[in-house]
């Protein structure tokens, strides 16, 4: 199936890991460009490195940068631009989890979480939107199931996720009008690093693992293809009619 997306140019913040990185591979694949955007240099450049070897040089970079920085953001988007002409898609996948109960929720830590989930998609869209007008493209962000219904401790992630979920449809309206389109993902557990680190080893490894699975009516958590083949989908051809949408992917929970 041609997605539309050789040719394109698309920029994945938090993308040398996890859901990022997956769906850098698959833009790849379909013949896309792709610049990677993180924190960490060595990280970042591992991961161009092994993209790299599977797709060919020309057709990915990486840019260090925190989207909790405004300066950060304008200048990786002109960055990417610089380096390959365009930019046709912008996947928000950068984000920072926290729990915990609200009472012993610092400033600190909320600032964080708000900067990074929050901000952070904020700063990224409005540098890339020139350029996405230009192309009439499209912005896919990475919210979370926890942004459509709440979590147990979990106040200020839900509160990050849910954000994200108004600022994609608000948007969404605001841009229609130029071509571009705005949607996100609302992903329920993935097994991502982050998941991984989670669930500890050994046998308590599987015994987390069986209590995370247990309350998904699929029986299991999701894997960061999914997550990314649907990333990839929204900002294909294949969905020239859909904006403002936030698609669930979190085998039947929110259901």
């Amino acid at each position: 199936m041609d997605l539309g997306l050789s040719s394109k140019v698309v920029l994945l913040t938090g993308g040398t890991s996890g859901i990022g990185l997956e769906a850098a591979r698959e833009f790849l694949q379909e013949g896309a460009s792709v610049c990677l955007m993180g924190r960490s240099e060595e990280r970042g450049r591992e991961a161009a490195a092994r993209l790299a070897q599977e797709a060919g040089a020309e057709r990915i970079c990486f840019l260090q940068g925190d989207v909790k920085s405004v300066e950060d953001c304008g200048r990786v988007v002109k960055g990417t631009v610089a380096h390959f002409g365009r930019l046709d898609v912008l996947v928000n996948s950068a984000g920072i989890y926290r729990e915990g109960a609200l009472e012993d929720l610092g400033e600190e830590e909320l600032d964080d979480i708000l900067a990074c989930n929050v901000k952070g998609v904020f700063h990224m869209t409005k540098a890339a939107l020139p350029a996405l007008k230009a192309a009439r493209g499209a912005v896919v962000n990475v919210s979370s199931d926890a942004g459509v219904h709440g979590n147990y401790f979990c106040t200020a992630y839900c509160a990050s996720k849910g954000a994200v979920v108004l600022f994609t449809r608000a948007l969404a309206l605001e841009v229609a009008a130029f071509g571009v389109r705005v949607n996100a993902i609302a992903p329920g557990d993935i097994m991502t690093p982050l998941t991984e680190a989670q669930l500890g080893t050994g046998e308590r490894r599987e015994a987390n693992l069986r209590e995370m699975a247990a309350v998904y009516p699929l029986g299991r958590i999701g894997t960061a293809q999914e997550a990314a083949s649907l990333i990839v989908f929204l900002a294909s051809a294949r969905a020239s009619f859909v904006t403002g949408a936030i698609y669930g992917i979190d085998g039947g929970l929110t259901a």
